[in-house]
């Protein structure tokens, strides 16, 4: 089986060293490039198109989320197939979260993964799933909870989706009013008997709805959708 051709960029060099050092250990997956600032990054994630970039949110001269957006919007230009980007960040900072949902990463993860689950990540990023850290779901769900001041109503943040297999899977199987009424209580965190309360529906009819809108959406659960909604525009 071909390995997995990863590219890291990360501006402290013993972490950026560790985490390389550490990676080449595993059968399945190849270093390809390194780097410590966002513009040799963005020069050696052309040059050697990875599998997998892993870019670091903080870095000094360009932030990871700009080098992500820069990254793939150029990819995408080119006529090449989007490339995977596994964000990486020390701090759970919901703006830094929010606007890497933004630019279009696939995977999230802070900096304290354990060696065995960021290979794991690698995988499921490059097989096309997303991999994303407990602690930044839960931002995205605290954040989606926050009711605005004085208004008693979920915040609306617009995300819009650079991916634009995103744009295509709305396209072609758009959720019907009532999927959008539910997919809204899922990122606000309700449970199904929440929603059904909610609604005035059955919980039967709410695990209906939920298993098309997962199935619609191409996610394997709730948190998955939460983050596709908000990567997607479709809940803000």
């Amino acid at each position: 089986m071909d390995k997995i051709r990863v590219v890291l960029v990360e501006d402290h060099n013993l972490t950026r060293i560790g985490l390389c050092t550490a990676l080449k250990q595993s059968d399945s997956i190849e270093i390809v490039g390194d780097a410590a600032n966002g513009h040799q990054g963005l020069y050696i994630l052309q040059q050697s198109k990875p599998d997998v970039a892993i870019i670091d949110i903080g870095l000094p001269d360009m932030d990871g989320v700009e080098l992500t957006q820069k990254y793939k919007q150029t990819q995408i230009e080119a006529g090449a197939n989007p490339p995977k980007v596994m964000m990486l960040t020390m701090h759970d900072d919901e703006t830094a979260v929010l606007s890497a949902f933004a630019a279009g990463a696939d995977s999230y993860s802070l900096k304290d993964i354990s060696m065995d689950n960021l290979i794991q990540a690698i995988h499921l990023t490059h097989s096309g799933d997303s991999w994303i850290d407990p602690a930044i779901a839960r931002i995205v769900l605290q954040q989606a909870r926050r009711p605005d001041e004085g208004a008693g109503k979920p915040p609306t943040t617009a995300i819009e989706a650079l991916d634009p297999k995103y744009q295509h899977i709305l396209e072609t199987d758009p959720l019907t009013e009532r999927e959008l009424e539910v997919l809204e209580l899922i990122v606000g965190g309700c449970s199904n008997a929440d929603i059904a309360a909610k609604l005035y529906i059955t919980v039967g009819t709410v695990k209906t709805h939920v298993r098309s809108i997962l199935n619609k959406l191409c996610v394997d659960d709730r948190t998955q959708a939460a983050v596709r909604a908000l990567r997607s525009g479709l809940v803000g």
